[in-house]
């Protein structure tokens, strides 16, 4: 699986070994033919399930993975070390771990699909994109093919220390009851603010507090740190706010939680350990300038009505 013509060689046929279309039930989405495969553990192919589907796991991990050969395996084998412990000290809790190689040029996809060799294509699977679709839109693809009653966003390069998903799910817990089964327990920095700003240059730490204040003013209320990459949703609130979504980019966690609040799903912000891993994919000034522009785009889009969100919009 080194690109997105991999699951192509597994041969044409539009139904995987599970008998589902594979367009059936999608939220709207283009999907390029490949897209919406994978390959099980025996290298053959098979349809993605749907997030509109009933939960057939308790929790869905989604991986976002752009030229990431070097950092995942360390992340996947911390991950997989804890599920698989807690899985046994638990034989009630079932998981998967969805890895969503972003278009990679090197060889993440081939590196996943090991994982998936090892432990199994119903615990880990991998989705490999055509193209690159950017983060936003890479985990989008991962949350509409999972099964779990949970889901939580990852990133590859393993910052966030994944035992604390536990916090994360006491937060979640806390906020009960849930209207309409939804809520979000985003994991958060902000406690590692005064120390990050101590190792910044002047310039970044401008940058940083010019990107939180624009959060503020334009789109994200009450949230110190949008960006953390470690989210629990429910399977309802991942439903609603990744269908209603359109920045795929560097951006996306804020418009993802401007349409939480729009849609007055409760959002728990929980500390979590996170330690800066060299390799990341952002330049600092361009990609704050990128993300202040989307954040500008947000607003203006919303405002002037081009994007619309339905307060009465149901989950099927």
């Amino acid at each position: 699986m080194e690109d997105g013509s991999a699951p192509a060689a597994a041969g044409g046929a539009r139904r995987g070994a599970g008998g589902r279309s594979p367009d059936s039930e999608m939220p709207h989405l283009h999907r390029q033919e490949d897209e919406k495969f994978f390959l099980n553990a025996r290298g053959q192919r098979e349809a993605l399930p749907s997030i509109r589907d009933s939960p057939t796991k308790q929790l869905s991990v989604v991986v976002p993975s752009y030229n990431e050969e070097k950092r995942l395996p360390v992340m996947m084998d911390e991950a997989l070390g804890y599920l698989e412990e807690r899985q046994k000290q638990d034989p009630a809790f079932t998981y998967e771990v969805i890895v969503v190689d972003d278009g990679s040029k090197d060889e993440t996809s081939k590196v996943a699909f090991k994982y998936c060799q090892k432990y199994g294509s119903d615990k880990v699977r991998v989705i490999t994109l055509v193209k690159n679709r950017g983060k936003g839109g890479a985990i989008r693809m991962g949350v509409f093919s999972s099964r779990g009653k949970k889901i939580l966003m990852a990133d590859a390069d393993g910052a966030t220390k994944f035992p604390d998903i536990e916090k994360l799910e006491k937060g979640l817990n806390d906020l009960q009851p849930w209207p309409d089964q939804m809520a979000i327990a985003c994991g958060s920095r902000a406690h590692l603010e005064k120390e990050s700003v101590a190792q910044r240059s002047y310039f970044r730490t401008l940058l940083m507090y010019g990107f939180h204040f624009l959060v503020w003013f334009l789109c994200v209320k009450g949230i110190r740190d949008t960006q953390c990459g470690f989210k629990l949703l429910t399977r309802e609130a991942a439903s609603r706010t990744f269908s209603s979504l359109h920045i795929e980019r560097w951006a996306f966690d804020v418009e993802l939680l401007y349409i939480a609040q729009f849609f007055k799903i409760p959002i728990a912000e929980i500390a979590v350990n996170w330690t800066e891993i060299e390799g990341s994919k952002l330049v600092p000034f361009w990609s704050w300038l990128q993300m202040g522009k989307d954040l500008l785009f947000i607003r203006l889009r919303y405002l002037t009505g081009a994007w619309r969100l339905e307060q009465t919009r149901k989950v099927n």
